[in-house]
């Protein structure tokens, strides 16, 4: 069944302080019985905020990224063995941001995915188009193809692991949001992508998140869309006057 989901994303933002303070707050909030928070902790405060965040079982820990092999010598990074010792559920894999400043490509996309299933983690993937292919049009080809290359190559059975967040590039962090009807019609050609991959009782299931400059004032018209099932929140996360609102707009 479909879930109504408010996912923060923290970013690299927030010192130990103020991670646990916020996972606290969150945490004791009082959440809607059709709605899961999953807040998405930079990795040195995962374990600090997830002793808030494991008293209330509507509220998630996901991490950021992940490596996409299981241990080994990589400097820097990592692995999915750590990130579940912490407390993890989730891992936001895909990211506009791991796309390009880090260049991530669909490939290894797809192989962190695998990774992250095989370990009984759940995926919020990340796609959406940048300017340049909006003003031209094409982002529903554009989408298609992250689908098809970065997510698609997983089953059906699998897919009831993953939570999917449009995110339009051109909308984040920018104080550009897509239109209810944008964010609608977008959401709509997942969901049918998904459906002519999977089937209809698959693209029903699938939660679809909007991800881009999602705020308390915005929310609820983003929400109230038929194919929108929650947000994907930057820089209203931050801070629990705006993050709860946003909680609250189901």
């Amino acid at each position: 069944m479909r879930k109504n989901i408010a996912a923060g994303n923290w970013k690299m933002n927030l010192n130990l302080d103020q991670s646990v303070e916020l996972a606290h707050q969150v945490s004791k909030e009082q959440i809607p019985n059709d709605v899961e928070v999953i807040l998405g902790v930079p990795y040195p405060f995962l374990y600090s905020c997830s002793l808030h965040t494991n008293q209330n079982n509507k509220v998630h820990l996901a991490a950021q990224n992940c490596n996409e092999h299981e241990k080994g010598a990589f400097t820097g990074e990592v692995s999915l063995d750590q990130l579940i010792s912490v407390g993890v559920d989730y891992i936001i894999i895909g990211h506009s941001e791991r796309r390009t400043i880090y260049g991530e490509s669909d490939e290894l996309l797809a192989q962190k995915i695998k990774t992250v299933l095989s370990k009984g983690l759940k995926v919020i993937f990340c796609c959406g188009e940048p300017l340049n292919i909006r003003e031209g049009n094409k982002q529903e080809d554009f989408v298609a193809n992250q689908l098809k290359n970065g997510l698609f190559n997983i089953s059906a059975e699998n897919l009831k692991s993953v939570i999917i967040a449009y995110e339009p590039i051109w909308a984040i962090g920018t104080g550009k949001t897509a239109s209810p009807q944008q964010a609608q019609d977008m959401h709509a050609f997942i969901r049918n992508a998904v459906k002519n991959q999977y089937g209809e009782a698959a693209s029903k299931e699938v939660s679809i998140l909007y991800g881009g400059s999602v705020k308390p004032a915005n929310a609820k018209d983003l929400f109230s869309n038929a194919d929108v099932d929650g947000g994907l929140v930057g820089g209203a996360s931050l801070k629990v006057e705006s993050f709860v609102p946003i909680i609250n707009s189901f």
